[in-house]
């Protein structure tokens, strides 16, 4: 757990990121819990951390039975998690308990359009994808600064529409309350931002003509504490891993010619392209329940209301036992149905728990990578993302660079 919460739960640090990626902390980790696992055999195991007791799980038949009871037995607003989050979206629907969290679910389902395939405004999305593109288009070289940044104004035209796309200060105050967040509880409530993302967020919301989502929350009908600017902070939030998944897919099809000329035709493909790094990488390092209940583990005995329960992506995503694709670049397991029919792969979790904004996120990603996909890019960084040998379980996305193969071939 330690070199997880060094890269950052909510925001990643690109120092820690680097050192986790040179020591490959990700394999480290799954080692551990192989020894956990040869130790106690499959059921899950119960494990002091420091102030709590937490349910580390450790079999897919567990894992599918934690996603599938949340909201009855299990609850998303994990204590740490809530900790985390509440320094700047106390209102959103993944920390939410009790009576509000039905409606404001709901209300997250309509507005998202969970879920549809396409969003009811992806024409206005696929717009804005395409003009952000077009200037990443004129340089022969990407790196992640570049990429984030062109990500970022899609993602403010996404969520508060186009007036929104300049407006770097919204993704400052968001990140600087997320960066408080790394540290939970032990980091004071910082008030005056977090009202003035709150304004910002309303401004858009009360325009003449709302544009993005934003739209879509004015026509969908709210109880008052539903609390809709909340929402859209959430997914204002949430959708900040997306080009992560995003700009490693990226890096994976500039070394792989083959996969690359499929994705330049093949939308559905392109998709799993970027489902398949959330599954190598996945930028949720871990899903986090708490039980709500007294919970039963066949060979053990009760397990006491409020535990804390641990899934640790890399762990099941990467399971050689039970996944001879564990290490490589597998696109194909996304369209035959392999991935979706194994509940350890949940790069967007699973049940009533799962990310409903799951298609707008792999809408975008793969219309970006479409555009960006016409030209031909090659690793100019010394990542081990290429075929022909085991990926590694843990990258350092912010030191990836790309360079067009045209360019390659003029300078050597």
């Amino acid at each position: 757990m330690l070199p997880t919460l060094a890269q950052g739960p909510v925001i990643r640090r690109p120092y820690a990121l680097r050192v986790a990626a040179a020591l490959d902390s990700n394999a480290w980790a799954c080692r551990a819990l192989d020894e956990l696992r040869e130790r106690y055999g499959p059921g899950p195991v119960l494990v002091s951390v420091p102030g709590r007791r937490a349910l580390v799980l450790l079999s897919v038949e567990d894992v599918h039975r934690v996603l599938g009871e949340t909201g009855a037995a299990f609850t998303a607003a994990n204590k740490e998690k809530t900790a985390a989050l509440s320094h700047f979206e106390p209102d959103a629907v993944l920390i939410t308990r009790g009576a509000s969290r039905k409606p404001r679910r709901l209300f997250n389902e309509a507005a998202l359009d969970h879920p549809a395939p396409e969003h009811r405004f992806h024409e206005a999305f696929r717009d804005a994808v395409r003009q952000e593109a077009r200037p990443l288009l004129r340089h022969e070289t990407l790196d992640w600064k570049r990429f984030h940044a062109a990500y970022q104004r899609i993602v403010r035209r996404i969520v508060f529409g186009d007036a929104a796309r300049d407006d770097e200060r919204i993704t400052e105050l968001r990140d600087k309350l997320r960066g408080d967040g790394n540290w939970f509880m032990l980091h004071r409530k910082r008030h005056r931002l977090r009202t003035e993302l709150f304004v910002r967020s309303q401004k858009y919301l009360d325009l003449p003509e709302p544009g993005g989502l934003a739209r879509a929350v004015r026509a969908t009908p709210a109880a008052a504490d539903v609390k809709p600017v909340a929402q859209m902070q959430h997914w204002f939030f949430a959708f900040d891993a997306a080009p992560i998944g995003a700009y490693l897919a990226l890096g994976l099809l500039a070394g792989r010619r083959t996969e690359a000329a499929r994705a330049r035709t093949d939308h559905g493909y392109l998709r799993a392209c970027v489902l398949e790094s959330q599954r190598l990488w996945p930028t949720s390092l871990a899903i986090l329940r708490d039980s709500t209940v007294e919970t039963r583990w066949p060979g053990g005995p009760p397990v006491p209301a409020g535990t804390a329960v641990f899934f640790y992506s890399s762990y099941f995503h990467r399971d050689a036992r039970r996944l001879p694709y564990a290490d490589r670049f597998e696109p194909e397991v996304w369209l035959d149905g392999r991935a979706e029919a194994d509940w350890g792969i949940a790069p967007f979790s699973r049940g009533p728990a799962e990310c409903p904004g799951r298609n707008i996120v792999l809408f975008t990603s793969a219309t970006l990578l479409a555009e960006l996909l016409r030209r031909q890019w090659r690793l100019s960084s010394p990542h081990r993302l290429g075929p022909g040998r085991p990926l590694p379980r843990t990258v350092d996305h912010t030191s990836l660079r790309l360079t067009t193969a045209d360019h390659l071939r003029t300078t050597k």
